[in-house]
């Protein structure tokens, strides 16, 4: 019975990360919401967070473990039903899939730790759209198929929405009411552009795609061209790049804290999908349509560095000052892609975990310190000294040092990976001009803002200290840092990681052969094991 067990773990493994937050929210549901809107914490709700607490630890188990998996150059492909593709849907499992499959879940044990001192009592049914939110995360990043990622997309897009406007209040609900209509807009154009190239290439396999579009014509090329530039809006509008990114900072800055936090992961869907497309589909192998993007992926992404740097410094509150550093961060991370070289690929993987880290502490941070300092909250203006001064300025002191890019911390070696990945590239001058402009103005931004916090005070006006003295909510926040610092102590065997995956995401022969078959692009119902670029190859359930 173990043994059986066992081999139905092993070989069902790629889905479950999938399947255990879906059936997570159904259980949830089901045991209702009563004593939630009372704002305390009854019985049920203390089993709704047992249960919430225990998915999302177990979720995070069977990340690191497809990661660990992923590292030794196995690339899984599990197929649906056994259908093979690409007819069937199949989810893949590479380095990089399984790096953002356990960045997600190891972020959301911690803000579900902080949410359950409290913020998860202000609304209905917060466990169970945690759960979705993390379904649609984990469907997204494993999906091997173009209109799949459509559909986890609509997912976690639809448990934000209610996340967003979660313990309610004007603001939340205007521009929760921004926030819906543009993504319903992205919507429409992320179909849009499935249709054109499915019309082209007559699939929408992630592998088959990215094997045919390289025998393209020029005509059927140029169409497919402009297919791709649709699919880049629509990631550019989830990622929040230049001239699409207006609506994040009022939107994360009106969150509740730990659902600002899990944000945090959702501009990297954009980014992730970005790469997926731009930078391994329309990579050097495409043909007439290789690189279609290059020519605007490096200047978007530096302009957008630029002017989240700029919104930081102009910030009058905590949380648009951190919601700001997020665009900023994506800005780097577009940027460092858009040089389309093996070595910048490996560099904007270290820094986006960098990034999403501290970004995720920041927003966990921003409430600690508001809840401390009276009526004035999180603006930027003197107020009541917080009553943990010391805890709290350190905190707040290192997750600014690693956003900033000071050495040790990891926010630095990331920097120094994309100004050595950039010193052989033409643009090498403009990327080593922004980059260390905006690590010196985010430097600024945040000295001022820690200055306000916690030097501006005003010693005889008495501040709200119930929240931020909580033992629940500070342990959650530093988890999140301290995950930064083992990001740092392990730079470089995970440094190693990223190297591999990048050389994994160039290898399309191998991937083709992985997931349908045939490095031509023609599908083929065997796939063996074999060694090549990508690894090994593995088919969880695979007819013979």
């Amino acid at each position: 019975m173990t043994d059986l067990a066992t081999a139905f773990f092993a070989t069902h493994l790629p889905v479950l990360p999938v399947l255990l937050p879906l059936f997570t929210a159904v259980a949830l549901l089901l045991m209702g919401d009563e004593g939630v809107r009372t704002g305390h914490a009854g019985p049920m709700l203390g089993r709704r967070r047992v249960l919430s607490m225990a998915s999302a630890l177990l979720g995070a188990v069977l990340s690191w473990r497809l990661m660990a998996e992923a590292a030794t150059g196995t690339l899984v492909v599990y197929q649906m039903g056994n259908w093979s593709a690409p007819f069937g849907i199949v989810l893949v499992v590479d380095r990089l899939s399984a790096m953002m499959l356990a960045l997600t879940w190891t972020i959301a044990v911690p803000v579900l730790g902080y949410a359950s001192g409290g913020w998860d009592a202000h609304g209905r049914y917060f466990h169970a759209l945690f759960q979705f939110q993390l379904m649609g995360l984990s469907g997204a990043f494993l999906t091997g198929d173009l209109f799949n990622l459509f559909v986890f997309f609509e997912i976690l897009l639809i448990a934000s929405y209610v996340l967003l406007v979660h313990g309610q209040g004007r603001e939340r609900f205007r521009v929760g009411v921004h926030y819906v209509v543009l993504n319903l807009l992205a919507s429409g154009l992320f179909l849009i552009g499935l249709a054109i190239v499915y019309g082209v290439v007559g699939t929408l396999n992630m592998a088959d795609v990215a094997l045919r579009v390289g025998q393209l014509g020029p005509e059927e090329a140029t169409l497919m061209t402009a297919g791709a530039f649709v699919l880049l809006v629509v990631f550019g509008l989830k990622a929040a790049i230049v001239p699409l990114y207006m609506w994040l900072p009022g939107t994360y800055a009106a969150a509740c804290a730990p659902v600002a936090a899990l944000f945090a992961i959702m501009t990297k869907v954009g980014v992730y999908s970005i790469i997926r497309v731009h930078a391994v589909i329309f990579g050097d192998a495409a043909g007439h349509a290789a690189y279609a993007a290059k020519g605007v992926l490096l200047p978007l992404g530096l302009t957008t560095t630029v002017l989240g740097v700029l919104g930081a410094l102009a910030a009058h509150s905590l949380s648009r000052l951190v919601s700001y550093l997020t665009i900023a961060s994506v800005g780097t991370i577009l940027a460092t892609v858009g040089l389309y070289t093996t070595a910048s690929m490996s560099a904007a993987l270290y820094y986006t975990v960098h990034s999403t880290l501290a970004v995720a502490a920041l927003f966990l941070l921003v409430e600690l310190v508001s809840s401390q300092r009276g009526d004035v909250g999180d603006r930027l203006q003197p107020a009541a000294p917080v009553a943990q001064p010391v805890m709290l300025g350190l905190m707040t002191l290192l997750a600014a040092a690693s956003v900033a890019g000071l050495p040790p911390l990891p926010g630095f070696l990331g920097k120094v990976m994309i100004l050595q990945s950039a010193a052989a590239t033409p643009m090498h001058a403009w990327v080593w001009t922004t980059v260390l402009l905006a690590g010196f103005f985010t430097l600024i931004g945040v000295a001022r803002a820690g200055s306000i916090l916690f030097w501006s005070v005003l010693p005889d006006v008495q501040g709200a200290t119930s929240s931020g003295s909580s033992w629940r909510l500070s342990a959650a926040t530093l988890g999140l840092l301290a995950l930064s610092l083992v990001l740092a102590a392990a730079a470089s065997p995970f440094k190693r990681y990223t190297d591999a995956a990048a050389a994994q995401l160039s290898d399309h022969a191998a991937y083709g052969r992985a997931i349908i078959g045939r490095a031509d692009g023609s599908s083929s119902a065997t796939t063996r094991p074999y060694r090549a670029g990508a690894g090994e190859v593995k088919l969880p359930g695979a007819r013979p």
